[in-house]
């Protein structure tokens, strides 16, 4: 029998899905294991003491600099980190020629970001439910968004993203 044309592109949807790469585990260490190396010589050629603990969560390597004085590693809002990040991200690709996803945290400020941001995240969420009004957040970066989402997502309720970065913020939105 022939196929009809839906039947031919779900297939090919299909196919798709199924030769996508997903990272395993021993691949997420690898990416690890060269972030931490890169990482490593960054802090000798600034002459800065730190540990580099390196884990996989959420499908992704995950490093975080811990020990030292590296708060100006952090820098205002983060931009000196998320700068650090991608320059590590840019040196994985170029060992692994896959693109990374990793997320790196010095003192702690993204772990400590996170608790704040879901703390909001539950206020905003009982406010939209009080008054059943939609609320607008300040402008955010990807990483704090992803936190609301997921946050306002558990709690039952809706939210979105809007706006061009730099000034993109979220959406929470009543139940």
């Amino acid at each position: 029998m022939a196929k009809t044309k839906a039947e031919s592109v779900e297939k090919s949807a299909e196919e798709v899905v199924e030769s996508k790469p997903v990272k395993g585990v021993a691949k997420l260490e690898e990416e690890g294991d060269i972030a931490a190396d890169y990482l490593e010589a960054l802090l000798d050629i600034a002459d800065l003491d730190g540990d580099i603990d390196i884990d996989v969560e959420n499908d992704r390597a995950s490093l975080a600099i811990v020990g030292g004085k590296l708060s100006h590693l952090v820098g205002r809002d983060g931009e000196v980190l998320d700068a650090i990040q991608e320059l590590t991200r840019l040196a994985v690709q170029t060992a692994t020629g896959d693109r990374s996803r990793l997320m790196l945290d010095i003192d702690n400020f993204r772990a400590n970001r996170r608790k704040e941001l879901t703390k909001l995240a539950g206020e905003m969420a009982e406010e939209a439910k009080s008054t059943g009004n939609s609320i607008k957040l300040s402008p955010m970066n990807a990483f704090e968004r992803k936190i609301i989402h997921d946050t306002i997502q558990e709690l039952g309720l809706s939210s979105e993203s809007d706006g061009e970065d730099p000034h993109r913020y979220v959406v929470i939105f009543p139940a």
